[in-house]
């Protein structure tokens, strides 16, 4: 992300690349010198990498909350009289894909003795399966859906952008060897600071695609942890809705 960002402060500023000495890499420099092509490679490298950090970021507070919320969720749950004083007490966990599944199924589950709550269904049901049952199937695809939103995105990036780098090397080396034929000259004078310059684009590349690659497999493990614990808690939770009593009490 440091390099890209680099290369588009010196695409849109427009400032002159610094002479090179050979004492230190003017990566700048070398940016504003490349070609056009390698500054568009350079340019979408930056906007994945910016995006990806975004959604690095969001994930990183989304999950965390979620698991600090589930804790207290299932200790307040588990300690209730009754779903209802449950359902009271965490109201206020908004961010708990647990409470909000525990919210989904309380209020698609019958009451006692009512036999046929809400709209009578356009498809025919299976008769073994109630409204319980079914909220809390519906309330688990979409609590996965919503943990896992956007790392998909993360994974995109992490397998694409070496690849597109590469290009912008591979694109980079070959104007170099073009400008070696109209000069003349292959010395190690004329080639090194072409050759530097695609590969800034390599460099680009693996840094958008590093973070993106770590962030994916730590975020894909969180996501795994807490579909876990909602599997294991609808289990739970399942017999508390349909039972008469609906009383939730600790194991």
């Amino acid at each position: 992300m440091f390099w890209s960002g680099l290369a588009l402060v010196s695409a849109t500023t427009g400032s002159p690349a610094a002479p090179r000495d050979g004492s230190e890499l003017d990566i700048v420099g070398a940016v504003w010198a490349a070609g056009p092509v390698v500054k568009a490679v350079l340019l979408l490298l930056l906007g994945f990498s910016i995006l990806s950090w975004a959604i690095i970021i969001t994930k990183f507070r989304q999950l965390g909350r979620a698991r600090r919320e589930n804790a207290v969720f299932f200790k307040t749950f588990w300690a209730a009289p009754n779903l209802a004083a449950a359902n009271r007490d965490t109201a206020h966990l908004t961010y708990s894909p647990a409470a909000r599944l525990f919210r989904e199924a309380l209020a698609a589950s019958p009451t006692p003795g009512e036999e046929n709550p809400g709209r009578r269904p356009a498809l025919p049901l299976d008769p073994r399966e109630n409204p319980t049952h079914r909220a809390l199937r519906r309330s688990l695809s979409l609590e996965g859906e919503r943990l896992s939103r956007s790392l998909s995105f993360l994974a995109t990036c992490g397998n694409t952008a070496p690849f597109i780098g590469l290009f912008g090397t591979v694109w980079g080396i070959m104007t170099s060897f073009h400008s070696i034929g109209i000069k003349g000259s292959a010395s190690l004078a004329t080639v090194a600071p072409g050759i530097a310059e695609a590969l800034i684009a390599t460099a680009a590349g693996l840094a958008a695609a590093i973070p993106a690659v770590m962030a994916y497999n730590y975020f894909l493990g969180q996501v795994r942890r807490l579909d876990s614990e909602l599997a294991d808690f609808a289990k739970d939770l399942s017999p508390l809705l349909t039972s008469p009593g609906r009383a939730a009490s600790p194991e």
